[in-house]
């Protein structure tokens, strides 16, 4: 690095205000209108700095992505970086009362700010220090920003699989590890839909004429979570049933996961879900196998380019380890694709999903100078 692209002016706490105005701006998946707003606050900060923006419009009742192409003179003759994270958290509109912006410590908390829009901003803050200080990134640079992560991706996974298949190298701000290390590789994970259905009869007066779809999805969650083994693990998040207090439920719904390190044992959970079947003649089940992330293994160019993020955070005076990791990402799609991917390179914290969710402050300058540190090299 010829550049001292590793001793650029970063400030975590002039950082702060702008990554407060995201955090502020909440983007529950499951609100189209609201995820918009933030890809529009987003796609503000990106045009500022020289970025073209695209909006690309939501589907299936999902809110739209954003892409940002910076101006290079190989733009559109080699492959380039794909800078690649979502905008959408999962908590709801109104979390803020109950997670504000606050600072304690070396903490800040608020929703979706771990996960992931501090390592989103701290990628925008590192191209917007090398902007200033006219460091070059080696290949032309794309940031792809999306509204659906949260629950799998469906809407949005033949857009990013068709963005990096045009890249060289993606790289992916999801949080740091809790020791501070990347990504490269993510466990395989598959969604599944239930539905049971029983036969509605009065609650009060007639009681034992009826067959309860939500005692029946009591049983099928003990016997799905009960498959759990070191190879597979199989869990319920999600259960709607009933409509009146004094009806024998017709119907419960449900939602299910699976997640395995290798693509083999989820298969054979895939198989082993699709097989369940209702412990009675008079009650229903139904199984539908939702979105999919596949198995990511990290392979030679992987880890060659966890080599050099690893010198690079050396140089800056840290060091970071690998792994694989649970929990899905989108780094699943492209790493599964074959196209070099780099994960969790986002800001270190805890809290991820819940009312505890923070970063810690004092990681935003060297994970912002490790961004900008691959952006010039890789």
């Amino acid at each position: 690095m010829d550049t001292p692209v590793l001793d650029l002016t970063f400030d975590a706490e002039a950082m702060l205000p702008g990554l407060r105005q995201w955090v502020e701006c909440e983007s529950p998946t499951f609100a189209a209108a609201a995820v918009a707003r933030m890809m529009d606050l987003a796609g503000r900060d990106l045009a500022l700095l020289g970025a073209r923006i695209e909006t690309i419009p939501g589907r299936m009742g999902y809110g739209p992505c954003l892409r940002a192409t910076f101006p290079h003179p190989d733009g559109g003759r080699v492959p380039g970086v794909l800078v690649m994270g979502h905008l959408d958290t999962v908590h709801p509109v109104g979390t803020l009362a109950a997670l504000p912006w606050r600072r304690e410590g070396n903490r800040v908390f608020g929703p979706g700010i771990f996960d992931m829009k501090g390592g989103n901003f701290i990628a925008v803050e590192a191209i917007r220090q090398m902007i200033r200080a006219g460091v070059a990134t080696r290949r032309p640079l794309t940031v792809l920003f999306t509204s659906d992560e949260e629950v799998g991706s469906p809407s949005t996974r033949d857009l990013i699989e068709a963005e990096a298949a045009r890249h060289a190298v993606v790289l992916v701000p999801e949080p740091a590890r809790p020791d501070g290390g990347v990504v490269t590789g993510r466990y395989a994970i598959a969604r599944f839909n239930l539905r049971t259905v029983g036969k509605p009869s009065h609650a009060g007066a007639r009681l034992a004429d009826g067959r309860s779809a939500i005692r029946e999805m009591c049983r099928q969650v003990v016997a799905i979570e009960a498959m759990t083994t070191d190879a597979a693990t199989y869990s319920v998040g999600v259960i709607q049933g009933g409509q009146w207090v004094n009806c024998v439920a017709t119907y419960c719904d449900a939602e299910s996961l699976s997640m395995a390190k290798r693509q083999q044992d989820l298969d054979e959970a895939v198989e082993r879900m699709l097989a369940l079947r209702p412990t009675g003649n008079d009650v229903q089940l139904i199984v539908t196998r939702g979105v999919t992330r596949p198995v990511w293994e990290p392979d030679e160019r992987v880890m060659a380019l966890y080599g050099v993020a690893r010198g690079i955070a050396n140089r800056i005076g840290f060091d970071i380890t690998h792994q694989s990791s649970g929990g899905g990402s989108d780094g699943n799609f492209t790493g599964a694709m074959g196209v070099p991917t780099l994960d969790g390179l986002g800001v270190g914290g805890a809290g991820a999903h819940t009312l505890e969710e923070h970063l810690v402050i004092d990681s935003l300058v060297p994970r912002a100078r490790l961004l900008a540190g691959l952006l010039q090299v890789v």
